[in-house]
C-alpha cells in the first residue's frame, strides 16, 4: 500500500519534523522580544528571567520525558507525538492571555507565562524525541545516520524558516499575532501526524524497563555512555545560543539606536542565514558519521562547535559581521553533535528499549540544558553576554577531549 511504503513513510516524518521545529523554535525565538514587549521585563534582569523561564520549563519537561519514551515503547510512537502538538498549542494559546489571567487571578502576566512555556515544553518533551526515534525505527544500522541526517535538514529547514522569516514579522504586525500563528501550527502539526505517520516497530508487551535495564546497558556500552556525556554537555548548545544571542542583540539596540523589533529581526536573520549552513551540511554529517564513526563526529563536531562558541567572547557588538564566523562554526559543528549520539543509542540498543534508553538520553540532555541556561543566564547579567559563550566553549572542548579518549581504550570496533 502507498500509505506504508518506506518513500511516504520518509517523506511524511520530514514534513512533520520541519513543521515540528518550526512550532518549537518560534515559542522559543519569542520569548525574549515577548518578555521585554508584552511583559514589560527589563534589561537588568532579563538574563535571568528569561533563563529561569526555560530552566523552570525544562525541569518540569525533566518528570516526563523519561516516562514519555518508556511509554512510547508499550503505545507508539505517534499517538504520543499527536498529543504533544496540542498540548504546545494549548501553551501558546495560554501565553496570548498571560496578562488577562495574570490580572483576573492576581498574579503578575510573567508567572502565567511561566506556565505557559511549561506546557509548551511539556509538549516538545513529547515532540521531538519521538520524532528522533521513528526515524531510528524506519532505518536500519547501513543507514541510519544518512537517514537520521536529512530529517535534521528539515528541523533545520524549519529553524531557518523561523529566524530568516517568521521573526521579522513581530515588526509589521507585533508580537501577539505571531504567537496566535504558532498556536495555530500546533494543531497543524497534531493533524500530519495523525493523518500520515504510522508505527513500525512492535509494541512492547511486558512491563516498562526498569532503571537497571538502562544502567546494565550503559555500564556494558562505552559508546552509549559517550553519547550520554556529548548530550549531557550539547544538548543545550542551540537552544542557548539562540536565547543569548536574540537577548544580546534586543538589550544592545538602544545602544546602536535600534528597536527592540528591529534587533529581534536582525539576530532572527543572523540566526536564520547561519541555520542554512546547518541545513546545507546536515546531510553530509550524515556521511561524516558513517565514514569516520560516530565517536570521531561527536569528537570533530565539539570541537568545531567550542572553537565557534569560544570565538563569540571576541564580539563586541552583536550588529557586527565578525558574527557570522563564530555563529557558522557553532552551527557546523553542532549536526554532527546532536546526530550521532542518537545515532549511537538506537544502533546499541534493542528495538523495544529504544522509547526508554531514547528518554533517559534526552533527560541527561535537558540536565546539560538546566545547567548551561541557569549559568550563563545569571553570566550574561554579572559579566557580560559574552560569558556564556565562553562557557560553552570550554564544556565543549572537554566533551572533545573526553570522546577522544574512550575511542582509544574501547576494544570493539565501532559501527
Amino acid at each position: 500500500m502507498a500509505t506504508t511504503s518506506s518513500s511516504y513513510r520518509w517523506n511524511a516524518l520530514y514534513l512533520v519534523s520541519a513543521v515540528a521545529m518550526i512550532s518549537m523554535t518560534l515559542a522559543a525565538a519569542l520569548q525574549p522580544l515577548f518578555l521585554r514587549k508584552v511583559l514589560g521585563v527589563s534589561l537588568n534582569n532579563a538574563g535571568t528571567i528569561n533563563a529561569n523561564v526555560e530552566v523552570v520549563a525544562e525541569l518540569v519537561a525533566l518528570l516526563v520525558i523519561g516516562s514519555l519514551g518508556a511509554l512510547s515503547d508499550r503505545i507508539g510512537r505517534t499517538p504520543i507525538l499527536v498529543g504533544g502538538f496540542l498540548v504546545g498549542a494549548f501553551g501558546s494559546a495560554l501565553a496570548l492571555f498571560s496578562i488577562a489571567i495574570g490580572t483576573a487571578t492576581g498574579l503578575s502576566g510573567v508567572v502565567i507565562y511561566y506556565l505557559a512555556r511549561i506546557v509548551m515544553s511539556l509538549g516538545a518533551c513529547a515532540i521531538w524525541p519521538q520524532i528522533i526515534i521513528l526515524s531510528g525505527d524506519f532505518a536500519d544500522s547501513e543507514n541510519r545516520a544518512r537517514k537520521m541526517s536529512n530529517t535534521a535538514s528539515m528541523t533545520a529547514f524549519g529553524s531557518v524558516l523561523v529566524f530568516a522569516v517568521l521573526m521579522q514579522t513581530p515588526r509589521h504586525i507585533g508580537v501577539i499575532p505571531v504567537v496566535f500563528f504558532n498556536a495555530l501550527l500546533g494543531l497543524i502539526g497534531a493533524w500530519l501526524a495523525s493523518r500520515l505517520l504510522i508505527d513500525v516497530v512492535p509494541k512492547q508487551q511486558s512491563a516498562l524497563p526498569s532503571r537497571r535495564i538502562i544502567k546494565d546497558i550503559l555500564i556494558r556500552e562505552p559508546r552509549i555512555r559517550a553519547a550520554f556525556i556529548a548530550a549531557l554537555f550539547s544538548r543545550g548548545n542551540v537552544a542557548a545560543t539562540g536565547l543569548f544571542y536574540m537577548l544580546w542583540t534586543v538589550y544592545f539596540a538602544d545602544l546602536v539606536g535600534k528597536s527592540q523589533e528591529q534587533a529581534a529581526a536582525h539576530a532572527g536573520l543572523v540566526i536564520g542565514l547561519v541555520g542554512l549552513l546547518l541545513m546545507a551540511t546536515s546531510i553530509g554529517w550524515g556521511v561524516v558519521v558513517d565514514f569516520l564513526g560516530r565517536l570521531n563526529a561527536i569528537r570533530i563536531g565539539m570541537a568545531i562547535s567550542g572553537a565557534g562558541f569560544l570565538m563569540m567572547t571576541l564580539v563586541v557588538n552583536p550588529f557586527d559581521l565578525f558574527v557570522y564566523i563564530p555563529m557558522s562554526l557553532i552551527a557546523l559543528g553542532q549536526v554532527g553533535v546532536l546526530l550521532a549520539p542518537d545515532v549511537i543509542v538506537i544502533d546499541h540498543t534493542p528495538d523495544h528499549l529504544r522509547g526508554a534508553m531514547m528518554g533517559a538520553l534526552n533527560i541527561t540532555g535537558g540536565i546539560g540544558l538546566i545547567f548551561v541556561l541557569e549559568v550563563g543566564g545569571a553570566l550574561f547579567d554579572t559579566v557580560g553576554p559574552y560569558a556564556p559563550f565562553a562557557v560553552i566553549g570550554v564544556g565543549n572542548i572537554l566533551v572533545s577531549m573526553y570522546t577522544w579518549w574512550t575511542a582509544q581504550i574501547k576494544t570493539p570496533p565501532e559501527s
